[in-house]
């Protein structure tokens, strides 16, 4: 992705600024009902587009925040000025994905914004075994011929979920992720399908809620922390080995900004900038208290060279690296966020498939997924008997009966290692309860791919697995996988 020193190509006829403006601290701001000057509010972030930086990112849970977007918004056209680049973002609990439910959602962003097209609309999703997400975004798609939305980006999409739903037919312009020298996740395996299919990926926590900063540097470990922001981000901290592991780093960052006279949080961004990948880092802003944004306009004539990067590989080499894939922290432990364990969370949400006895034994219980070949052929998911679950052969079909990424096998591998997750959650068990899978494919070719997804679903559990190829599966799918799974 090609990138000039402020600006970046997002997609065709959108460019946006390197550092993005985040109101996700707005949600912090006005919390238990703190009083908020809402236009004192937007005329403070029209003076961040004043100076250039002129993008916008906010969420539907972020407080007042695209209320006060939309009013800086109408502050600068009235002065002539460009209208700044408005991201968003949607982030519905799990269930059904119909269009009107889709449409409810963008349109309650634009009223908020009063707006008549949102130029991002991201989409975040809870857990992955509740397949509806591809309905929501093919929903967004439509929405986007309609033109109420301008283009689809997704918000804490880990690499093998960006991969499926690209290999879907999905037209993904942008992944949010936390991206950091603390957290270093997005810098493989996203990284790498990011570039292959031209997604531009904007990374958030780059300055760790301002831990990564001058004001940091030498000092003491903090104790009472008053604000989500760096409650969240202490949390990296301290997975990542602690306090006296994280000056270490401040010392290696500080000694490089002093030797090119910016500041730490100069390096720590230019450090992200400088991936490929990497389309512009977020940088929060708490409107009415303070603003960095003549220390940022520095951070673009910042050039790192070879001494300076092997100065911070030494030091990120010490760090303990954060566990999982990008967006893990919203979904399982460790849980590193402001709100720190969403276990309850979780929990709260519906089960995935519908349970119920069996018909001829009501002493065992099956799961439904909703697929119209479970009643044509009479057979049930999964069913549980005691302790033991058996899963049935599944495809990746989604429940309307349509494949999900024709042609691709470690797609189809991924969607149905979460619909095999989901069955076996809803009836009571866990991923870790699973004692043998079984992998029919029809080219001997996707092995490698199958078994990755496979390992990235199991591989802390190695369950007992055979895989077969085999002539011919019936539809339209190179795989095939079924499990058994026995709860301690």
């Amino acid at each position: 992705m090609a990138h000039s020193l402020d600006r970046t190509p997002l997609a065709s006829g959108l460019s946006v600024s390197r550092i993005v403006t985040g109101l996700w601290q707005m949600a912090d701001q006005e919390r238990d009902g703190k009083s908020y000057d809402l236009d004192a509010a937007a005329e403070a972030l029209a003076d961040y587009a004043r100076e250039g930086f002129d993008t916008f990112d906010m969420a539907d849970h972020y407080g007042s925040a695209e209320i006060v977007a939309g009013r800086a918004r109408r502050i600068l056209t009235a002065e002539g000025r460009a209208a700044p680049v408005i991201l968003t973002k949607w982030c519905p609990e799990p269930g059904p994905m119909d269009l009107g439910t889709v449409r409810a959602g963008v349109e309650r962003a634009l009223a908020r914004l009063d707006m008549d097209r949102i130029d991002v609309m991201q989409f975040h999703w809870w857990q992955y075994q509740s397949p509806e997400y591809l309905d929501a975004l093919e929903g967004l798609m439509r929405l986007r011929e309609e033109g109420l939305i301008g283009h689809i980006g997704l918000t804490n999409f880990d690499a093998q979920h960006l991969r499926l739903v690209l290999k879907h037919g999905i037209e993904v312009t942008s992944n949010q992720v936390c991206f950091s020298l603390l957290d270093r996740r997005a810098a493989g395996d996203l990284s790498a399908v990011a570039e292959e299919h031209g997604v531009g990926l904007l990374a958030f926590g780059t300055l760790c809620g301002g831990f990564l900063s001058d004001r940091w540097r030498d000092a003491p470990e903090p104790q009472d922390i008053p604000d989500w922001s760096r409650m969240k981000y202490k949390r990296f901290i301290d997975t990542t080995g602690g306090w006296a592991r994280f000056q270490a780093l401040m010392g290696a960052l500080g000694g490089v900004a002093d030797k090119h006279g910016v500041s730490v949080s100069n390096v720590a961004s230019r450090w992200v900038l400088d991936h490929a990948s990497v389309a512009g880092v977020i940088v929060g802003a708490r409107l009415g208290e303070n603003s960095h944004r003549a220390d940022n306009a520095r951070l673009m004539g910042l050039r790192l060279d070879t001494e300076d990067r092997a100065v911070i590989a030494e030091a990120t080499e010490a760090l303990t690296p954060v566990p999982g894939d990008c967006g893990d922290e919203y979904r399982k432990p460790p849980f590193l966020t402001a709100s720190g364990d969403l276990s309850h969370h979780m929990a709260a949400l519906p089960p995935v498939m519908a349970t119920g006895p069996s018909p001829a034994r009501p002493e065992r219980t099956i799961a439904e997924s909703g697929s119209v070949w479970e009643a044509k052929a009479g057979f049930a998911r999964a069913i549980r008997k005691g302790k033991r679950i058996l899963v049935s052969g599944t495809t990746a079909t989604d429940p309307a009966g349509a494949p999900v990424a024709p042609g691709d096998a470690e797609a189809q591998a991924v969607y149905i290692l979460d619909k095999i997750t989901g069955a076996i959650t809803s009836l009571g068990g866990a991923p870790e309860d699973v004692l043998r899978t079984r992998i029919y494919l029809t080219r001997e070719a996707d092995w490698p791919g199958v078994s990755a997804a496979h390992a990235r679903a199991f591989g802390a559990v190695r369950p007992a697995n055979t895989l077969i190829v085999a002539d011919e599966l019936i539809g339209d799918y190179l795989v095939e996988i079924e499990a058994e799974a026995e709860l301690d």
